[in-house]
């Protein structure tokens, strides 16, 4: 009797450390609760809007399709079999849902060897960066959500080729961050936080 009570609490324990501890605040469908529940993440993406140009609603609707504002989201597990798990299917974490690589260069290039990607400040200064990084490179504005995320998902160098084009779920995905992007901008203002 003790050995299978044994063998629950270790797997409930298990659980509980694999368990996403992020918490998303409340009613993500709205930017002024978001940065009310949240005043220094509002600092944080002005800082960002700042230095790198990156308006604060891009900034936030980005978030919300990456990790849904969760701190430290992961792409979920990949299966042999249907049930064996084994691994991710890519090494995205945090709210900007940057890959390894991705960040690595991040890190060198701003020499923010500490920063982490479950950080809010530096997860939206990183986001600042790519998609500086992406007008520079690509010529996409800043203030054009839809090919920023295009561009944010598939890399610079895949929507240069137009790799989105054959994935319609992504178009549809990144209308849905423009439309959300434009909603959020109103109700910043309406709120008086833009």
């Amino acid at each position: 009797m003790i050995r299978p009570f044994r063998a629950m609490a270790l797997l409930l324990f298990l659980a509980a450390c694999g368990s996403n501890t992020g918490t998303a605040p409340r009613n993500l469908d709205n930017a002024c609760s978001i940065v009310s529940q949240n005043p220094n993440w509002l600092r944080e993406m002005k800082r960002t809007e700042r230095k790198w140009g990156v308006p604060v609603h891009v900034q936030m609707a980005t978030i919300y399709q990456e990790s849904k504002f969760v701190s430290d989201a992961r792409p979920p597990f990949r299966y042999a079999l249907g049930v064996i798990p084994f691994g991710r299917q890519s090494s995205a974490l945090g709210f900007s849902q940057a890959l390894d690589g991705t960040w690595e260069e991040y890190q060198r290039d701003q020499g923010a060897y500490r920063a982490k990607r479950t950080r809010f400040g530096d997860a939206v200064d990183f986001m600042g960066w790519y998609m500086d990084g992406s007008e520079e490179r690509v010529g996409i504005s800043k203030f054009d959500t839809r090919n920023q995320y295009l561009a944010y998902h598939e890399g610079r160098t895949g929507f240069a080729r137009g790799s989105y084009n054959g994935k319609s779920w992504l178009l549809r995905v990144a209308n849905e961050v423009d439309a959300r992007a434009q909603t959020y901008r109103a109700q910043l203002v309406s709120c008086g936080k833009a």
